[in-house]
């Protein structure tokens, strides 16, 4: 196995971390999150940067770098919908479309067919990663103002929290919308 597939295999592997350490919900777990979450999103980057510079391309890694991708932010979706911080529509509909595309693959794999993720997919990934990047560290912040018992920084956060969650909202939809415009572009031209 070389190196592109075992980055792609930890990322599955740090999801299942992900979701322990949101779920347990304290200051220490949401930071230790953010380093997991980081990490499992540059070994994205690193796997299919190493695969085509070091020609170690294979068809496990074509297949199983999206699902990665996919258990990775499906995983964090549904524990920020869980706990909250996102509305449970958007996980839905990003779940629905990542469960298609992906049986949509697996069909063609089986028919000796393998197809490389398209960009408007890549773009979506990235935008993903963004969107939960900020509601993580959202919640490292918030904590950690909670935790200080502070008037000066729980008054500062009370100003940046309604702009921060604003972000927040703002990235979400365009994840969502961008996930629904790759999954109708994948299958338009499949």
């Amino acid at each position: 196995m070389n190196l592109p597939n075992v980055l792609t295999i930890s990322r599955i592997v740090l999801a299942i971390v992900l979701v322990f350490l949101l779920e347990e919900g304290s200051l220490t777990g949401n930071i230790l999150a953010v380093i997991v979450f980081t990490t499992a999103s540059l070994t994205d980057f690193c796997d299919g940067h190493f695969a085509r510079t070091k020609g170690s391309v294979s068809n496990f890694g074509k297949i199983m770098d999206p699902v990665a991708d996919k258990i990775l932010l499906l995983s964090a979706f549904g524990v920020l919908a869980h706990i909250g911080r996102i509305a449970w529509w958007m996980f839905i509909v990003i779940a629905v479309r990542e469960i298609l595309v992906t049986a949509s693959r697996l069909m063609i794999m089986r028919q000796g067919q393998v197809l490389a993720a398209e960009s408007a997919g890549k773009i979506k990934t990235v935008v993903q990663i963004i969107a939960v990047s900020a509601i993580l560290i959202y919640l490292v912040v918030q904590q950690s103002c909670q935790a200080a018992h502070s008037e000066y920084w729980i008054f500062w956060f009370s100003i940046v929290q309604r702009i921060w969650l604003g972000l927040n909202d703002v990235l979400m939809l365009a994840a969502v919308i961008l996930t629904v415009y790759s999954g109708i572009d994948y299958f338009r031209k499949k």
